[in-house]
């Protein structure tokens, strides 16, 4: 064995395709000192046992790039390298058995067609002819993917990492990793059993071992590992070019192999694998085929291929795959440790996913951000419940088994749950809320009326859903009456310290440099400008911040303020999410109720619109802050949860006569959509700047103070932006969802990234950037005429760069 270097500028700890990916990136970005070592051989984890199957599309545009991005590589690689990949683009099918399945599937080729790939769809006959061993009684229709396809798992891996070693990198395999040399909270070196490498950077990429493996250094990543099964048939005269084959109604997937073919599933009662821990030298090693257990996925198969029935079987291949509670990957550098990526839990699409995901993990670790926003994979999308590994699998089982189920819009996981409660859960629950979960907390999404006989339980279905109308009557209150939010689930953290107030400058895009009592809406930006957080920023003292956002951003936006401090700086961030509840009174009458339960002045006078003060309710010291999501006057209060139950009642009570009613996120939605608010993860992020998404007036151009992002900000200013977010209002029996395609002048120029319905204004609302290389301004945005295709059809638009509702602030103002 060739002997260990003593330095690495990286080392990524596993040899799996995850691995060798990242190995062949980073040596082609030129760090040809990075050192890939593999406990085993290379792929004996379970890249030597997955399908290899090889598909493009998802849900988010990014991720299917990043998988499109695979399919490029895997063409190439065999060329470049010289070893045999099994690559075959061969196309993937999609079949459709009922209505609602072929709604969905009409949906994705919609998506497909705004991310840029050409899916069709085809009648069962037609679908047939790509693939005629298949019986289309029950087939209602079919999309078609040409360029997807099949490699061999094994073998496009040793490509991989023959093309590392060309390009300057080291693999050494029969190397386990025993510990991590950190000192002051920064790596130095990794100890292995055959000696140390000194190293500056460690990407650990060692599948279902990840997990046990982070968490020794205080770092979580929520996977585990599932049992997976799928027959190799003997060879019976299946042809080699055969596209691929997803039968969703059906759990089951194939794949042409030497004549014969592979088939899987997923079951809707998935076996979780090593529950108390993955035993000593688990390698090259297979779990026993469990017949009993596959019997379901087999029947499930024989009414679609009935020559399986007489086909010979192989192999029953029973191996554990890395999967997570939402089924999508975890890739990205830990909050926790500096310097520590992670490439893990690839819900068995890892080959798939493989090119492409060593890619990104290449550049986040050599150039200290991500190619493209990847927030639907960064592992700081999790947060505290993913800490216990029993509710990461309760979620997991859940996860998988809806694996090939319909993906509804709205649908909510319910596993795990009830985890974290508001103090108002129980009291609310009895009021008819109907809860929905982020980040492990209970949020009230919409509120059933008992007395006209509705159920606080969503019915899930492509149309309007069954709680429209009760969303409709919280939206109408909220704005004639007033509505109350508990949003206590809001992620609140405080900085505080001398330097407070030069590190929010820095970090901040909006000037926050107010006198105490401001609040301040403001983004973070990335050093390409793009909107990193999206958050409320009070200024509670001269040397203190309150700073609020979104749920599901708690651990992102606590990590971005964090690592971007400037060295040096006497300031310290805290978490004080679990301290506070949130209440948020908002409506036109919502000063008349507030006045009525504090002596405090709430007049306009008294407390203008972006303002926070503490205020007395009840015997409760309430920090009010005077801001909006919805577009209408209001205030969220902010008070100690022990209090919540008693200002919630005063304020219930002092609300009657004006008509108070309790009201839902989905509500929220309705109404931040007609007010033109952007939603950070959908309208806006890491890939969208200010200036493209209307946000540029909160950015301090105008004053001279550096802040993170702003060569950037200021030079798209100057020359102007190539991609502008828009309003676009269609048919209100149109159900709008996002990822409609956007069409100007019958050419396509982008999707819409947020999709519902205004009641107020009676029409189905989207957002979405319209796109042009050649630049985009307010002229060009509102000179074409538009169209959405949605599931497939292309239907009339209006476009407007104004908020449909009270474009003058007039109300929040009031």
């Amino acid at each position: 064995m060739t002997e260990l270097p003593s330095t690495a500028k990286a080392v990524i700890i596993g040899g799996g395709i995850i691995g060798c990916s990242t190995a062949y990136h980073l040596a082609k970005l030129g760090w040809t000192d990075t050192v890939l070592l593999e406990r085993k051989k290379l792929t004996s984890g379970t890249t030597f046992h997955a399908a290899g199957l090889v598909g493009q599309l998802r849900s988010n545009a990014n991720i299917t790039q990043l998988l499109g991005y695979s399919v490029d590589l895997y063409k190439k690689l065999e060329e470049e390298t010289g070893l045999g990949t099994g690559w075959k683009m061969n196309g993937g099918l999609r079949l459709a058995c009922n209505e609602e399945r072929w709604t969905e599937v009409k949906r994705q080729a919609t998506t497909a067609h705004s991310f840029g790939l050409d899916m069709q769809l085809l009648t069962p006959k037609e679908a047939q002819e790509l693939w005629p061993l298949m019986d289309i009684s029950d087939v209602i229709g079919a999309a078609f993917l040409p360029t997807d396809g099949q490699a061999n798992p094994s073998d496009i891996t040793q490509a991989l990492a023959k093309g590392a070693r060309m390009a300057g990198a080291k693999i050494f395999e029969d190397t386990k990793v025993t510990d991590l040399e950190i000192e002051n909270g920064k790596i130095r070196a990794v100890i292995t059993e055959h000696g140390r490498i000194e190293c500056e950077k460690v990407i650990v990429c060692a599948g279902q071992w990840t997990r046990d493996f982070a968490a020794k250094f205080g770092v979580n990543v929520p996977l585990v590992p599932m049992e997976h099964q799928y027959m190799v048939t003997e060879p019976f005269g299946v042809p080699g070019d055969l596209p691929t084959l997803r039968d969703p109604d059906r759990l089951t997937y194939y794949k042409e192999e030497v004549g014969g073919l592979v088939m899987g599933g997923y079951e809707p009662n998935p076996i979780p694998w090593a529950v108390n821990g993955i035993p000593q030298g688990f390698h090259y090693t297979l779990l026993d085929s469990n017949f009993d257990h596959f019997e379901q996925i087999m029947e499930l198969s024989l009414g679609r291929v009935p020559a399986l029935e007489n086909a010979g079987i192989k192999t029953l291949t029973n191996g554990p795959e890395s999967f997570t509670p939402d089924g999508n990957f975890i890739v990205g550098e830990a909050p926790e440790l500096k310097n520590f990526f992670v490439g893990a839990g690839f819900n068995a699409f890892g080959i798939a996913s493989g090119g492409g995901a060593g890619m990104v993990l290449a550049e986040w670790a050599a150039k200290g951000e991500p190619p493209f926003d990847l927030w639907s994979a960064d592992i700081r999308r999790f947060g505290r419940p993913h800490f216990d590994t029993d509710w990461v699998r309760t979620r997991t089982v859940e996860a998988y088994g809806k694996h090939y189920t319909m993906a509804w819009p709205h649908e909510e996981h319910d596993s795990g749950r009830p985890c974290r409660k508001s103090p108002l859960y129980d009291t609310l629950k009895d009021q008819g809320a109907c809860f929905g979960e982020k980040l492990g907390w209970e949020r009230p999404n919409w509120y059933a009326d008992a007395s006209l006989g509705e159920t606080p339980k969503d019915e899930y279905s492509f149309g309007r859903q069954n709680w429209f109308a009760a969303v409709g009557r919280e939206h109408k209150a909220a704005r004639e009456a007033a509505v109350l939010f508990d949003q206590t689930s809001f992620a609140k953290f405080a900085l505080k310290g001398p330097d407070a107030l030069a590190a929010m400058n820095w970090i901040c895009a909006n000037d926050v440099d107010k006198p105490v009592s401001a609040l301040v809406y403001t983004q973070m930006l990335n050093d390409k400008g793009g909107i990193e957080c999206d958050l409320t920023v009070g200024r509670v003292a001269h040397d203190e911040f309150y700073i609020v956002t979104g749920t599901g951003y708690a651990t992102h936006d606590f990590d971005w303020i964090s690592r971007n401090i400037p060295d040096g700086m006497n300031c310290q961030l805290f978490d004080i999410t679990s301290s506070n509840a949130v209440l948020s009174l908002m409506g036109p009458k919502a000063r008349d109720i507030l006045a009525a339960v504090t002596r405090d002045d709430v007049s306009n006078e008294g407390f203008k619109f972006g303002t926070i003060r503490t205020i007395g309710i009840a015997g409760c010291p309430v920090q009010a802050l005077r801001v909006t999501y919805v577009g209408e006057l209001g205030w969220e209060l902010h008070l100690p949860v022990e209090y919540a139950q008693t200002v919630y009642a005063a304020l219930m009570e002092a609300g009657a006569p004006h008509g108070l009613i309790n009201a839902g996120y989905r509500a929220i939605e309705s109404l931040r959509l007609e007010k033109g608010y952007r939603a950070w993860g959908s309208d806006i992020g890491a890939d969208h700047t200010p200036f493209e998404s209307g946000l540029g007036w909160a950015v301090k151009l105008r004053k001279n103070i550096a802040f993170k992002g702003r060569e950037a900000a200021a030079a798209q200013k100057e020359n102007g932006v190539k991609k502008m977010l828009a309003c676009f209002t269609v048919d209100p029996d149109v159900v709008l969802l996002g990822r409609e395609t956007i069409y100007r002048n019958g050419e396509r120029v982008g999707w819409l990234t947020s999709g519902g319905y205004g009641h107020t204004v009676g029409q189905s609302i989207g957002y979405g950037y319209v796109r042009n290389p050649d630049g985009v301004d307010a002229d060009y945005v509102m000179g074409g005429d538009y169209e959405l295709e949605v599931a497939t059809e292309r239907v009339s638009a209006k476009i407007h760069l104004q908020p449909l509702y009270d474009p003058s602030m007039a109300r929040v103002k009031a």
